[in-house]
């Protein structure tokens, strides 16, 4: 155990990756006080940034000496500050029945409610619970960024079938973005994804404040009507 340690210099060891591979050993040995000193020790600043797994060892180790509820609350803030779904599952384990139920629609709301639009849809889409994100899109979908088709297109497919109207819109959002941006790689991927919402548009009961397709189409025309690469792509989909 010592000699791990000596390996890592005194500044590293104030690095969240060093002290949370260190800390973990020292807790599996029982070295509590030990444990606790080194992630205590990791810099102030590095800790808003800090990796899930010091996040979760450290609160392991107050659990560890005896601090449930303070081990409790640093996990409730851990997510709260992050939407990391890690904290939230081990937290709602070590909750009783009833209690655990309270406290994950506490923390849906949160997400709900979260500044970083993205974030709240990725983890509202893993956790998973379709119908917030479907919720979270309808009423936010003016924040949505197009360019974030890593996220974006993924969530699309999630719902669709539920869903149908916020899939439109997180599609739209990328169509927008390709076409307004001029991304022309994209073009193919914007053709499905305008076909995608051809045949979603079947299924959407209200469009309520956003267009129809039809209506859709025509603004896209209007707006990008000399994108002809994205054009014939859509046609030859169709």
């Amino acid at each position: 155990m010592d000699g791990f340690i000596a390996q890592f210099d005194a500044p590293v060891r104030r690095m969240p990756a060093a002290a949370t591979a260190i800390a973990r050993r020292l807790l599996a040995a029982g070295r509590l006080p030990e444990a606790w000193a080194v992630v205590e020790h990791v810099e102030a600043r590095q800790r808003d940034e800090a990796p899930v797994d010091w996040q979760e060892v450290r609160a392991e180790v107050l659990e560890a000496l005896g601090q449930q509820e303070e081990a409790r609350r640093f996990r409730w803030a851990c997510f709260a500050a992050t939407l990391q779904a890690a904290h939230l599952r081990t937290f709602l384990r070590r909750l009783t029945d009833f209690d655990d139920v309270e406290a994950e629609q506490r923390a849906m709301a949160h997400a709900l409610a979260f500044a970083d639009v993205h974030q709240a849809l990725a983890f509202l889409i893993a956790w998973p619970d379709l119908r917030r994100a479907s919720a979270l899109v309808l009423g936010r979908a003016q924040a949505l960024d197009g360019d974030r088709y890593e996220l974006l297109s993924p969530a699309a497919g999630a719902p669709e079938s539920r869903y149908p109207l916020a899939a439109t819109i997180l599609r739209r959002s990328m169509i927008g973005f390709t076409l307004g941006a001029g991304r022309s790689s994209r073009y193919q991927h914007a053709a499905r994804h305008f076909q995608a919402c051809r045949d979603a548009a079947m299924r959407v009961e209200n469009f309520g404040a956003i267009s129809d397709h039809s209506d859709y189409v025509r603004a896209l025309r209007a707006a990008h009507g000399r994108k002809i690469v994205f054009w014939q792509a859509v046609t030859k989909l169709t």
